[in-house]
């Protein structure tokens, strides 16, 4: 069974970031069959998000929602746009865990806000996150603005692209991390000891 962690940065109760996690995670598990999702809503966990940022420990709570995070197959992360990036609850949470946690892990990023000039939110801030923790973005990012939600039509048929190739990218053989370790030119041209 393919396990795929929800992480959503949704602040309000009904939450737009949620719907469009929502959505993004049935995009997926219609295309993948046997999948598990886990949803993690950060909102519960802001308190225990800042305490381990002060104290360089995790609550229980916020332990389970980081295993989930680094056990799952695939990692599906929606945040809201507050002044032109993600929220700080969803970089926090992101700093809390280890920097090589989700080394090669897929990831469909979203993003949600009021208007659509915020979408190259998901290029210029979610993207290099996810690059420096080095997980692996699927090409289709969805943003979500409030205009999308009153006719759908068009977030559902990207929602349904990037579900595709999310669901394609946790369906293909898991990627091998390279050696790291330094290799000497003489070496690579043969003509070392």
């Amino acid at each position: 069974m393919t396990t795929i962690a929800v992480v959503t940065a949704g602040l309000s109760q009904p939450s737009s970031t949620r719907l469009l996690a929502d959505k993004l995670a049935s995009a997926v598990s219609s295309t993948l069959p046997d999948v598990e999702i886990e949803v993690i809503e950060l909102r519960d966990l802001a308190i225990d998000v800042t305490k381990n940022m002060l104290t360089g420990f995790p609550s229980p709570a916020l332990r389970a929602a980081i295993d989930k995070v680094t056990t799952a197959d695939g990692l599906i992360a929606v945040t809201p746009v507050f002044t032109a990036s993600y929220s700080g609850l969803f970089k926090s949470f992101f700093d809390v865990l280890d920097q090589k946690a989700l080394d090669g892990m897929p990831v469909l990023i979203g993003a949600t806000g009021g208007t659509e000039r915020h979408s190259l939110v998901l290029d210029f801030a979610l993207r290099p996150l996810f690059a420096y923790l080095r997980a692996e973005p699927v090409a289709t990012a969805v943003y979500a603005a409030s205009s999308d939600w009153a006719s759908p039509g068009d977030l559902d048929t990207r929602a349904s692209r990037a579900g595709r190739e999310f669901a394609a990218r946790l369906s293909s053989s898991p990627i091998v991390p390279v050696n790291s370790g330094f290799v000497p030119f003489e070496q690579l041209l043969g003509t070392g000891e």
